[in-house]
């Protein structure tokens, strides 16, 4: 049986993802294809979560074995966590600052011979950015001036941190026979 999705984003309402899937095929099959489609760096973590109709998060299946006791996405097929038409789910990309797309099954029809799965079947808009600094960093990124001629007058290190207390040197070792190391 084949699997049909689509694919939302409260971030921009043009875009629009819909993707097809065998009953067989996991989560991580799931996240990999929206992975690529999506050109998403694949060394972020990323969640899905079973959700209401209201689109709050309930059972979570992680990337990893987290030790918590959530599923893998490797271990959650399809078949065994899909039960009605429009259920939903979240897709959790980036975690700082608790941004999904939003994932609906729209319903099932018979596998296509020669047809290879998992494909995505539609895409319009530009996906969301995988990563965005929140209010504060960007604060802090506006006010990063670079200075076009770094020779002019610039402090030593010495005057900027050791105020010229570095002055006191360390003695000079004649013998370095007379240095031991301790025994454990």
């Amino acid at each position: 049986m084949v699997y049909k999705f689509v694919v939302l984003s409260d971030e921009d309402e043009s875009f629009v993802r819909e993707f097809e899937f065998l009953d067989t095929h996991t989560l991580l099959d799931f996240h990999n294809l929206v992975q690529d489609e999506l050109e998403f760096d694949k060394s972020q973590m990323a969640s899905f979560f079973m959700a209401t109709d209201n689109w709050e998060k309930e059972e979570e299946f992680t990337l990893f074995d987290m030790g918590t006791g959530s599923s893998t996405m490797e271990t959650a097929v399809l078949e065994d966590i899909i039960f009605h038409k429009n259920q939903k789910l979240l897709y959790v990309f980036d975690f700082f600052n608790d941004r999904a797309l939003f994932v609906e099954y729209t319903g099932e029809s018979r596998e296509v011979e020669g047809r290879e799965l998992p494909a995505c079947t539609n895409s319009k808009g530009v996906p969301p950015k995988q990563v965005i600094f929140g209010g504060a960093s960007r604060k802090l990124y506006n006010n990063i001036v670079v200075a076009e001629d770094e020779d002019e007058d610039e402090a030593e290190v010495d005057d900027l941190f050791l105020n010229g207390d570095d002055e006191e040197t360390l003695p000079d070792f004649d013998n370095i026979d007379n240095i031991t190391e301790e025994e454990e």
